[in-house]
């Protein structure tokens, strides 16, 4: 929605110009908390190769947000309560790394057919669900953001209370498992996380691009620094700057954010691929 006037060599004056309008200082606010927890979820989804396990709980998410249409409820809530309960359930059935793509796949077969019930037997037009499909950030309301800055605060509490152990067992499994540490207890709460910040993060990329933010950052990062807090800080860097540029190049030109937002995170990841490659040889 091109209503802006045209872009200047002033961007100072073009923030101003951008932050006069209400749906776009709502976008940056709940963008950048989506962006920074997003980072931080994803550099241990990466560490934990859980990636499939981000992008199974984003479709399950679509499934409870049809299955509260279907019922008349926000359609965030059925998202929320579909991608907690598919996330423990993938998480008790993949105690192990080795297996748990299978487990991961086999919810997420369910939960799509499920989805796909849900929707033929709804009457309506479920544009509320649909528009999770491709992320709705500037239509996020001042209350959208609250509730995204409380969910994303009690992500990090939650984080910054389990960053040792979480991290002790991303790394080895077994040697956890042999010091006393609950693995599975541990690997239950980290599928709640990702359950939680996938929630929010789809009303920035949406379910079908939540690689964007929960993925692609971290997994630049990975590349970019070999200790963990280095990586996270990169991660968080690159998802809130991905998120800022997305929003800001959306206002002029009529295309989604969510298009931009992963175009500028998979063009960083595609550039430290080819530096990495070239300093190779």
């Amino acid at each position: 929605m091109n209503i802006s006037p045209a872009f200047s060599v002033n961007i100072f004056s073009d923030l101003q110009t951008i932050f006069k309008y209400d749906f776009m200082l709502h976008a940056f606010q709940a963008g950048t908390i989506v962006a920074v927890v997003a980072g931080f979820v994803g550099y241990f989804i990466v560490l934990r190769r859980s990636a499939f396990a981000a992008h199974a709980l984003s479709h399950v998410g679509f499934t409870g947000a049809a299955g509260a249409c279907l019922i008349g409820l926000n359609p965030i809530v059925g998202l929320l309560l579909f991608t907690m309960s598919g996330g423990l359930l993938m998480g008790l059935l993949g105690r192990k790394v080795a297996s748990r793509d299978i487990q991961i796949g086999t919810v997420l077969a369910f939960m799509l057919g499920l989805g796909v019930l849900f929707i033929s037997l709804y009457s309506g037009y479920a544009t509320e669900a649909y528009s999770l499909l491709f992320g709705e950030i500037l239509g996020i309301s001042s209350s959208n953001v609250t509730v995204t800055l409380l969910a994303g605060i009690l992500i990090l509490i939650v984080l910054a209370i389990f960053y040792r152990p979480l991290l002790f067992t991303s790394l080895d499994e077994d040697v956890a498992e042999a010091k006393g540490l609950s693995v599975l207890g541990i690997g239950l709460i980290f599928m709640l996380l990702i359950a939680v910040a996938t929630s929010i993060a789809v009303q920035v990329v949406g379910v079908l691009l939540i690689f964007a933010l929960m993925v692609t950052p971290a997994a630049i990062a990975h590349r970019l620094a070999s200790r963990p807090f280095d990586g996270i800080a990169i991660s968080v860097l690159i998802a809130v700057f991905a998120t800022w540029l997305g929003l800001f190049i959306s206002f002029y030109l009529p295309y989604p954010v969510s298009f931009f937002i992963t175009s500028i995170v998979f063009v960083i990841y595609i550039l430290v691929r080819l530096i990495s490659s070239i300093q190779c040889f």
